[in-house]
């Protein structure tokens, strides 16, 4: 496997729910992902079976480790379309410079990414939301549709940029291409370093395309 740098999350390393989805589809409809490093870019990587899972090896080194799991949890009512639009008008690239080209949440020039950048929706008590035209729809896109959102809904910039270090998510059916799309994502709490989101993405009728489970790492000294 080799994670082309259209998909980069920070500027050196894979987008985290990108990578996690290219290993957790091959187990099938719904996975829990553990990211242990940071997936590098343009290089040669290893999947290979361990027991009952999946791992994923820069050479002698493990990168992530994917097995069957289902995110159970149920995700909100789906949120109107033009309520999620406007919820995500005027919202930029989370987190700091290094983020700013980040294939989902980034920013970028070229139509490489997919600009997904949720706002509070008013009167949802923390959930965020905005809109998602799908382009080029693949599992693994899912995947990374329904990361960021969560760090929208958890996180806080100030407390430090965290880092996605689990997903368990389930995707249900993929979207159209170029069907209109919600995603949301609302927090779950926290402990200590550990911050947990759920994030989900509704097609064009509102029905539940997928929903994910997740935990983001604050920095030690965040």
């Amino acid at each position: 496997m080799t994670i082309d740098r259209r998909y980069r999350g920070p500027r050196t390393s894979a987008n985290g729910g990108y990578a996690a989805g290219l290993l957790g589809a091959r187990l099938g409809a719904a996975a829990e992902v553990t990211l242990r490093l940071p997936p590098p870019l343009e290089r040669a990587l290893t999947v290979r079976r361990d027991g009952d899972r999946l791992v994923l090896e820069d050479g002698d080194v493990l990168v992530a480790e994917a097995t069957a799991g289902d995110p159970d949890v149920a995700p909100p009512a789906p949120v109107d379309v033009g309520v999620a639009e406007a919820a995500g008008e005027g919202v930029g690239a989370w987190g700091p410079p290094d983020f700013a080209e980040c294939f989902v949440c980034g920013v970028r020039g070229d139509g490489t990414g997919l600009g997904i950048h949720p706002g509070p929706v008013p009167g949802r008590n923390g959930l965020v939301a905005t809109t998602w035209v799908a382009r080029d729809v693949t599992p693994e896109v899912v995947w990374a549709a329904i990361d960021c959102p969560g760090a929208y809904a958890a996180g806080d910039p100030g407390r430090g940029q965290m880092v996605l270090g689990r997903m368990t998510a389930r995707v249900d059916r993929l979207p159209l291409d170029g069907e209109p799309c919600v995603v949301v994502g609302w927090p779950l709490g926290e402990e200590g370093r550990k911050l947990f989101a759920g994030t989900a993405l509704y097609g064009a009728s509102g029905d539940v395309l997928a929903v994910a489970r997740q935990v983001w790492i604050l920095p030690r000294d965040g």
